[in-house]
């Protein structure tokens, strides 16, 4: 059975996708990257993040389907650019947006953050709690959580060619977006650029909530790790996540 390697979101680490991650069956990994987690303190760099997501395909076998949510989706396209040879499909969740809308108030959100890490925590903290409630929410921040590292992500985000990296990766491509979520704003965009790429939207759901239901998230990548490997087009995964 194809490995899967789960890629967390920005500040948190990989216990993020704890819930998600004792739900799929056969090996699964969800590494830490850099400045996060285990990893905290280090530099953040696109390049270290997918060098990273690519030691954790590795360790599984040297090829893995990859999904990673916000920063991670945003890594795991970089990853597919960077190693298509261990990247054997990808689902990026919550990352189809290059807009100056976004960019310029997550740099000023960053700075702020820098300037009183500790207090950044606390606040997000709280916040993922509220938005996620229960074992979500709990999972979110049990890894701890690196807001001095916001900068330096932000920077290396907006700064990378996330388009060239698909218009590189021959490999299937599942844009996957809450219907609600407003880093979707150039969908359109990220999915021209595909080689072999789907969207599947959704219903009901923002930034985060594919994760309030981790059974259902479950499933929805173990069914688009499957269909990696066959001629599906990945909807009726969708329709099933949606209908949950």
């Amino acid at each position: 059975m194809l490995p899967v390697v789960l890629v967390h979101g920005i500040r948190v680490s990989a216990t993020m996708w704890d819930p998600v991650a004792a739900r799929i069956s056969g090996p699964v990994a969800a590494p830490d990257l850099p400045g996060h987690g285990s990893r905290r303190g280090e530099p953040f760099t696109m390049e270290g993040a997918a060098s990273a997501v690519a030691d954790a395909i590795d360790a599984l076998g040297g090829r893995a389907f990859v999904a990673g949510l916000s920063l991670g989706g945003y890594v795991g396209i970089a990853t597919a650019g960077r190693f298509p040879e261990r990247v054997a499909g990808l689902a990026a969740l919550g990352c189809t947006s290059n807009s100056r809308l976004v960019t310029v108030p997550y740099r000023f959100a960053a700075s702020l953050a820098a300037r009183d890490p500790a207090r950044a925590d606390r606040v997000s903290a709280r916040l993922l709690r509220r938005l996620l409630p229960g074992p979500a929410g709990a999972a979110m921040v049990a890894g701890g959580l690196s807001c001095e590292a916001l900068p330096q992500v932000v920077e290396a985000v907006t700064g990378y060619d996330h388009l060239a990296a698909l218009a590189a990766y021959p490999g299937r491509v599942w844009l996957v977006n809450g219907a609600r979520d407003p880093l979707r704003s150039n969908e359109r965009d990220f999915l021209r650029a595909c080689r072999n790429g789907r969207l599947i939207l959704l219903p009901r759901r923002g930034h985060l909530g594919a994760l309030a239901a981790p059974g259902p998230l479950a499933r929805l990548l173990e069914d688009l790790r499957d269909l990696s490997c066959d001629r599906e087009d990945g909807a009726a995964a969708g329709r099933r996540f949606g209908g949950s």
